[in-house]
């Protein structure tokens, strides 16, 4: 094999799981942070509300030489009334969005997680534009509503398609795909 040759070429590895670290804690903050209120201006100082109280944090991690190194996605689950289940605040970084399908993969731990919970039902207010993601995740529009100046959809996730998970924290890895 040629040192031009690659096709044995070792794509990033990412970790997605429940965030029980502090440094995972604080780096899934600074990332929705950055995404919610420097980048799309969402909100004017700060995302944090109520709900991270009671919310389970998880995240993605990208590794370096196959140890955690940086908080790259973020999302976060919570139960108001029994058997309900919401996600909301998925952020990726700007430079991993189009790698490692981690917002898919975000979703699915999301939604698998509450299943593992006993969860009769799972929502999420979604950005307009990410409503095709979504609906490929077989997750059906409910209605149009808006959200702090920006329209989102109220979508519902087919929970058939999601195998119940009771350990959120071990999580599991994937690879970035080749572009």
């Amino acid at each position: 094999m040629s040192l031009m040759d690659h096709s044995s070429f070792i794509s990033p590895e990412f970790l997605i799981r429940a965030a029980t670290e502090k440094w995972e804690l604080e780096g899934a903050a600074r990332l929705r942070h950055q995404v919610f209120v420097e980048e799309q201006r969402i909100f004017a100082d700060s995302d944090r509300d109520a709900i991270d109280r009671a919310a389970i944090p998880l995240v993605a991690i990208a590794t370096l030489a196959a140890e955690p190194a940086d908080v790259v996605g973020a999302v976060r689950i919570h139960q108001p009334s029994p058997g309900v289940w919401w996600g909301s605040r998925l952020a990726v970084a700007p430079a991993y969005r189009k790698v490692g399908r981690l917002g898919a993969e975000l979703i699915r731990l999301a939604v698998s997680t509450a299943n593992g919970c006993g969860c009769n039902e799972f929502n999420a207010h979604v950005q307009l534009q990410n409503v095709p993601l979504f609906r490929r995740l077989r997750w059906d529009p409910v209605a149009e509503i808006d959200l702090h100046g920006v329209p989102h959809m109220h979508m519902l996730a087919s929970l058939s398609h999601y195998l119940p998970i009771c350990d959120p924290a071990a999580g599991w890895s994937t690879r970035a795909r080749r572009g």
